[in-house]
């Protein structure tokens, strides 16, 4: 049978369990739509993306040209995406690939992806140069599709959404919180924190462990709950490290344990499933929690965030804009209102994931457009 050939390009590889969770569900409605599809996959570390997805995948961030040149003249289609990729300082690492890719004439879909920040008339400048070449542009928000078109982009940006929101658990099962340490009998209050970078450039990392660490004591304190904090990226300086500056932070430290193990996207999604309440920075985190219906309290730190917000009716001030006392006060009438909050989820989900599932219809229906290589 004639494949298609097609790569992947996004943060993959890095560790990051909801970049990881946007791959998976990729590949899993690609591989249930067709079966005349071959891919690889551009990622960071191609060592684990195979191990991890069942996947072809090279190191192009440490390819030459040449190289390079060599792989994409095998595809029909270059696919840039999912996930927020298009910000400051990493933007032209992903778009250097796209342009190769149309410079070899090469259909570009560009799928479910967030963009901002974007600072230097530079970057910008690259952005619409690039995504003004390409053959299809879908987004994850509403936010993104302003913010490209006020940048100005002029091709036609179609709003789909997140993949991940289309994440099956797996199983994470009360033995497995048990053996780090959690008790399942007593309420579970999720956490999730995020280090300062170029995706989140403005992060004051006092204030918001300052924040976080108050939020977590007023938790304990008020609901009698106990504090998960669930690292979703690993690495030198990333979520566990500020997890445990946060609870170094807390007075009821002891009412506050980091998971430890390593554990798939899916598991971590099955996780979420125990808890009670979440208040969560990382996206991916939140997703989870709304998938499950879960109240939660989002702590937007990039446009990404606030855009997934509003797609769900819950607007939240930015990070920088909240103190420990305005936390507590959205904590406790969030509590309070557990129950509608649940109820909204319940209705503004659905529409976000049939959302998610047009990207794949799209991508589908370009690869039917195309002459298939030889």
């Amino acid at each position: 049978m004639a494949k298609y050939r097609i790569a992947i390009s996004g943060s993959y590889g890095g560790m990051n369990l909801g970049d990881e969770a946007i791959l998976e569900v990729i590949l899993r409605q690609i591989r249930c739509a067709r079966e005349d599809i071959e891919v690889v996959v551009f990622s960071w570390n191609a060592q684990d993306t195979e191990a991890r997805h069942r996947v072809r995948a090279i190191p192009a961030r440490e390819m030459h040209k040449d190289e390079l040149f060599e792989e994409l003249k095998k595809l029909d289609l270059f696919v840039l995406g999912g996930g927020g990729i298009l910000y400051e300082g990493y933007a032209d690492r992903y778009l250097r690939d796209v342009n190769w890719a149309k410079e070899l004439g090469i259909p570009v879909l560009v799928y479910a992806i967030s963009a901002g920040p974007l600072k230097t008339a530079e970057s910008k400048q690259l952005v619409v140069e690039t995504l003004n070449r390409v053959d299809v542009i879908t987004v994850r928000e509403g936010e993104a599709k302003r913010l490209l078109h006020d940048l100005g982009v002029k091709k036609e940006i179609v709003l789909t959404a997140d993949p991940a929101m289309l994440l099956e658990p797996e199983p994470f099962t009360r033995e497995m919180l048990e053996k780090e340490t959690v008790d399942a009998q007593i309420p579970i209050v999720g956490f999730s924190v995020r280090e300062p970078g170029e995706a989140a450039q403005d992060l004051n990392v006092e204030q918001y462990h300052g924040i976080l660490a108050n939020a977590a004591d007023f938790m304990v304190e008020r609901f009698d709950a106990q504090i998960l904090f669930v690292p979703m990226e690993q690495g030198e300086n990333k979520d566990p490290q500020h997890s445990h500056a946060v609870i170094s932070k807390m007075a009821k430290a002891q009412r506050a344990h980091v998971l430890k193990g390593e554990y798939t996207s899916g598991q971590i999604l099955g996780a979420v499933k125990h808890m009670t309440f979440v208040v969560g920075m990382r996206l991916h985190f939140l997703i989870f929690a709304a998938i499950h219906h879960l109240p939660f309290i989002p702590l937007p730190y990039a446009p990404k965030v606030s855009g997934f917000l509003a797609d769900l009716g819950m607007p939240m001030p930015p990070v920088q804009e909240i103190n420990a006392g305005k936390m507590c006060a959205y904590l406790d009438r969030s509590w309070d209102s557990r129950e509608e909050v649940k109820e909204q989820l319940r209705k503004t989900m659905p529409p976000l994931q049939e959302r998610a599932r047009q990207t794949n219809v799209i991508l589908c229906d370009l690869l039917n457009s195309l002459k298939v290589h030889s």
